[in-house]
Formats: structure tokens, sequence, C-alpha cells
């Protein structure tokens, strides 16, 4: 869903463990992303993030411990991706994180993996790596 300019955005899940970055790749695709996905008419980012998490990785978000990290924004003159705005929040989870529907695999990157990404995912891992939360 975009937002009121018409700029597409996702809400985002940052979970980080043991200088390590949950992301997770889509079947039929080659890059990984973080977590989450667009909002449906209505919801608010804790919900869509609830929800999100839930069809993705079978894992129970905890709307009250969210945490807004970031806002990463690609402008439309970008030459790789047009305009594309992900919402980022850490927050706790109840479960375990199993891949599920869309989801083909997940994975713990490091800094270094940080290529392996989007484009808009690659300024959040610098974000998290400016943070020290990601070496």
């Amino acid at each position: 869903m975009a937002d009121g300019n018409g700029v597409p955005e996702k809400v985002a899940w940052i979970l980080v463990r043991d200088d390590r970055v949950l992301v997770t790749r889509s079947h039929g695709r080659d890059r990984f992303y973080f977590p989450g996905g667009h909002r449906e008419p209505g919801e608010s980012d804790g919900e869509t993030l609830v929800r999100e998490i839930d069809e993705e990785l079978q894992a129970t978000i905890d709307p009250g411990s969210m945490v807004h990290f970031g806002t990463f924004e690609i402008g439309e003159n970008h030459p790789d991706h047009g305009p594309f705005r992900m919402i980022c929040y850490t927050a706790d989870h109840r479960g375990e994180l199993t891949p599920s529907r869309e989801i083909a695999e997940k994975a713990w990157f490091r800094y270094a993996d940080r290529g392996r990404v989007s484009v808009v995912d690659e300024m959040a891992f610098d974000a998290l790596h400016e943070a020290g939360r990601l070496s």
C-alpha cells in the first residue's frame, strides 16, 4: 500500500541476535529482505507487522514492545528502484521463526552480507552498523 503521496510503503521487522540480523527470501527471488509487508486498508503499523510476521514466519509479534528503528526511503530518481519507503521496527516475539507461505528461507546476516539484500534494506543495514548493532 502507498502513503498519501503515492509512495509504496513496507512495514518491516528488525531482529538482531548475536551480531546478525534476520532476513528472508521469497520463493523465486535471489535477494533477501527484512520480514514484513504492505499495510492493508485501515491497518496501523503494529497491526501490519503482527499480521505479516504471523503469515511469513508463524511467530507472534508483541505490539507493545514495538520500537521504531528508522524509516528508509528511495526517491523516484534512483537508477535501480523507483520510490519506496520502508518503516522499520524492533519488537519482541513468541514462537519459532518458521518460514511459511511466500517465504522460501530465513537467514541471519552480518553487515558483510549487505550486498545480498535490496537497496532499501542496505540502508537499514548501514543504520544498524552505525548504531553498533551490526558489525
